[in-house]
């Protein structure tokens, strides 16, 4: 789905006022769940979370994370849910078997890294990471999900959305308040400028990492190039803002809804603009799982990775959780 335009600006309008008594239930039940306990893992588990429904960077979070796990030996495993998936779990990626319906495109994206976990029941997708060797498991999502303990919770914010309009589902698109998401987060993480103010909805002392987002060698190559870019993504006019930003000249654009599912007609339809534009079709990684493989040969991906501020403080709050791997027997 998209988000209604009201979920962003001011919370004002006759539409969100409307839908608060709903989004004060909303709120109130999500508090009762997060208020139960979860199975504590016998390794550390870090959570990538969010307090607005949509992306905001908790994949390109978990991947740098894992990554930095991965450089002090540490084996770290990635738990997910498999949004937009049918398999229910806990089962292990394997990405020549799965594809993103069955497993997520976010799935996938972590599969191709370290091993990755998708269940429903993320205590029991824990379960099955551990016995199969993660001596850290890495999260993506899940800040509002009890049913397993966290040892080092971030709460991801997209600098250039920010928690929109600031109310609860569905009168704007926070998952819960703010105040109650921060207070189960060791730091935020934000993700670009803060061009919304969000931060000043933090807690006030709330450790704050800045990050990002820095294009892959790619996207060198299409400096000065026409490209149509397409995507279906959280927000996807950062996707179009990289390219500018890396020289390419964008011709033209599409945009669907987050996690859309690409078909053979839309990607006819979508390469025969790009043709009648001469340009070269591109889009991102996490896009590029959804396509039909008949189709991926004619397009061009452009990754990303996190560039960080704090990237000393960041590795200080993995030190504890470090120490605490268990020794192979």
């Amino acid at each position: 789905m998209r988000a209604p335009d009201f979920w962003t600006g001011d919370g004002g309008g006759l539409a969100p006022i409307l839908l608060s008594p709903i989004a004060a239930l909303y709120a109130s039940a999500t508090a009762r769940r997060v208020a139960r306990p979860g199975w504590h893992a016998p390794v550390p588990v870090i959570c990538c979370g969010n307090a607005t429904a949509g992306g905001a960077g908790k994949t390109s979070l978990a991947l740098d994370l894992g990554q930095r796990l991965a450089n002090r030996g540490v084996a770290a495993h990635f738990l997910t849910r498999g949004y937009g998936g049918t398999e229910r779990g806990p089962i292990r990626v394997e990405p020549g078997k799965h594809d993103s319906r069955a497993v997520g495109d976010e799935a996938l994206l972590l599969a191709a890294e370290q091993p990755t976990w998708v269940a429903a029941d993320r205590a029991a997708g824990a379960r099955a990471a551990v016995e199969a060797g993660a001596q850290v498991i890495v999260m993506d999502d899940g800040l509002q999900n009890p049913t397993l303990e966290k040892d080092l919770s971030f709460l991801t914010i997209d600098g250039s959305y920010g928690f929109g309009n600031g109310r609860v589902i569905p009168a704007g698109p926070l998952r819960e308040p703010v105040a109650n998401a921060a207070g189960r987060a060791r730091a935020a993480v934000l993700i670009g400028d803060d061009e919304t103010g969000a931060l000043a909805h933090l807690p006030p002392g709330m450790p704050v990492l800045r990050a990002r987002t820095v294009p892959g060698p790619e996207a060198a190559q299409l400096s000065g190039q026409p490209v149509f870019a397409f995507c279906g993504i959280g927000n996807p006019r950062k996707f179009f803002a990289t390219l500018a930003g890396a020289g390419a000249s964008i011709a033209g654009r599409a945009s669907f809804a987050d996690h859309y599912p690409y078909d053979a007609g839309d990607m006819r339809d979508l390469m025969a603009e790009a043709d009648r534009l001469r340009a070269i079709p591109v889009t991102t990684r996490k896009d590029f799982v959804r396509i039909p493989p008949a189709f991926r040969s004619r397009v061009t991906v452009v990754t990303v990775t996190l560039a960080w501020d704090e990237a000393a403080q960041l590795e200080a709050m993995l030190d504890p959780l470090a120490g605490r791997v268990p020794v192979p027997a």
